[in-house]
């Protein structure tokens, strides 16, 4: 009989523990838990290197809110960060690991904004905490299959919801597409944390150079700040500039402009 291996992440641990005998009952699930997201990123990476990779990771929305507010939209964390937020970054910091796992979310209540949040983060599933074990177990099968799960209640919001969601990105991609070359490498430093001396040395441009591209920047996108422009950024889907050559420069003290 083919073994589903499952992990249970929530910080709750009467719910992960409970949760997991439950599911360690069914004769073809070995089940373990974790209590964070870091905890959770360094059992997936040691299954994975021990040729012992997990099928399923079952993980808590709310993950860390007890200790922090919930995050307001996905942060994706690099490697080696401990402080991840809540359920959804963990799932899109999964992805980013390309860590081999399907990824179903456990809520407390429906939320299509933040159910459509975990799908493009990543996740095949969506359920309720307070559903049966047979309704979860048929989700961590189908998921196993490909398939993808929401609860019918939340389907029309979950769409009107993405439907919106490729709106913005689709305009952010514009925007993003009436830069020049040289300013989308400024912007990529920008999504990459650093800051006006740290892009300049990076780029070996003058700080009042990059300032100006900067300011361009800003002005193309339409926004006020670097933090707008990292979030527009993102929705477009422009990823970080490689830190590999820039790590000294930020550990000298780049700040964010």
């Amino acid at each position: 009989m083919a073994r589903i291996r499952v992990l249970v992440v929530d910080d709750h641990r009467i719910f992960a523990e409970s949760l997991a005998a439950a599911l360690a009952a069914e004769p073809d699930v070995d089940v373990s838990a974790a209590g964070s997201g870091p905890a959770a990123l360094r059992s997936l990476e040691r299954a994975a290197a021990e040729s012992r990779r997990f099928d399923v990771m079952l993980v808590d929305a709310d993950l860390g809110a007890c200790a922090a507010q919930p995050a307001r939209a996905v942060h994706v964390p690099e490697p080696g960060e401990d402080n991840l937020v809540d359920g959804i970054s963990l799932v899109a910091g999964v992805r980013s690991g390309q860590l081999a796992v399907r990824t179903v979310v456990l809520a407390e209540k429906d939320d299509p904004r933040r159910a459509a949040l975990a799908l493009q983060a990543g996740a095949a599933g969506w359920v309720a905490k307070d559903c049966s074990l047979q309704r979860l177990l048929t989700v961590i099968r189908g998921v196993l299959r490909d398939e993808t799960h929401l609860p019918p209640a939340l389907l029309t919001g979950v769409l009107r919801e993405l439907t919106a969601a490729r709106k913005h990105r689709t305009e952010s991609e514009r925007l993003v597409e009436s830069l020049t070359p040289r300013e989308r490498e400024v912007l990529r430093c920008m999504v990459a944390g650093l800051g006006r001396k740290a892009v300049a040395e990076r780029l070996f441009l003058s700080p009042h150079t990059v300032r100006t591209h900067m300011q361009n920047v800003l002005g193309k996108l339409g926004v006020h700040s670097t933090l707008a422009a990292v979030a527009l950024a993102r929705r477009a889907g422009v990823g970080p500039a490689d830190l590999g050559l820039a790590r000294d420069v930020v550990e000298r003290g780049g700040q964010l402009a």
